[in-house]
């Protein structure tokens, strides 16, 4: 319980979070006290940096990870900022290699993090996306035209609202078998549109009357349903429905959710 208290101070603050993001949530659920999924926000210029990571294991080994990105990511994003968040990737991939020992040798530790980086430029309302197997996911009102830039990114829909998924490049941060350049992905962001990154702690939990995982598209169906309300009621009710569909399974990994609303 101390060490959670060391871990939570040095995470982004609600008072910080609310100046530079007014509209927002961030849901943060360990599953064992102390989490190895983390958030990093910071406002550089007329940008801001969301992060969302989700590191290799839980409890201890998962929360050491944490410390370790949230330690490279002030490092590595100081009073400057990037519009590719691909480069950023780059060099925090070798960073943690760097620090770990990583060398591809077959019987090494392959500890890593999957991470979402979003960079929203407040001036031209252009987010810059790259992540490391994670997404993240775009809800524009229908009455707004998607444009080429988002247009390809259509996932799924209800009666008033398109989801766009921009998928991150499948590997992670730290040592893999087939390392590539990350993606960069540019799109422009209209007002009320809203955007959220997550770790797979919710998709893969075990619930319901047949003990299934949650799974990508009921989340999605579960983000549409609630863009009419506040961003508060959005995690109030992701919250709820997370517990109802657990019921008295056993919570199996940390669970992250990020929300932010232009």
């Amino acid at each position: 319980s101390y060490a959670q208290r060391i871990q939570s101070a040095i995470l982004p603050s609600q008072g910080l979070l609310k100046e530079i993001m007014p509209e927002h949530f961030v849901i943060l659920k360990p599953k064992d006290i102390v989490s190895g999924d983390f958030y990093w926000v910071k406002e550089v210029q007329d940008h801001l940096v969301i992060v969302g990571a989700d590191c290799t294991g839980h409890g201890v080994p998962g929360a050491f990870m944490s410390m370790l990105g949230i330690t490279l990511l002030n490092d590595l994003i100081g009073d400057r900022c990037y519009d590719a968040p691909s480069a950023i990737l780059e060099r925090l991939r070798a960073k943690v290699k760097e620090m770990l020992v990583q060398e591809g040798e077959m019987d090494e530790q392959k500890d890593g993090m999957d991470l979402a980086l979003a960079i929203f430029n407040k001036t031209t309302r252009e987010l810059h996306f790259a992540g490391a197997n994670n997404p993240l996911y775009v809800i524009r009102n229908k009455e707004i035209p998607a444009g080429k830039d988002l247009e390809p990114y259509a996932s799924t829909e209800n009666g008033d609202y398109q989801l766009y998924e921009l998928k991150g490049d499948k590997q992670p941060i730290g040592v893999h078998w087939e390392e590539t350049k990350f993606t960069n992905r540019t799109i422009k962001l209209s007002e009320r549109d809203t955007f959220y990154i997550f770790s797979d702690g919710f998709v893969d939990q075990f619930g319901g009357e047949q003990r299934k995982k949650y799974k990508s598209l009921n989340f999605k169906k579960l983000l549409l349903s609630m863009q009419d309300k506040s961003m508060d009621s959005q995690q109030q009710l992701i919250e709820e429905t997370y517990e109802s569909w657990r019921g008295e399974y056993e919570q199996i990994d940390d669970v992250s959710v990020i929300g932010v609303r232009i």
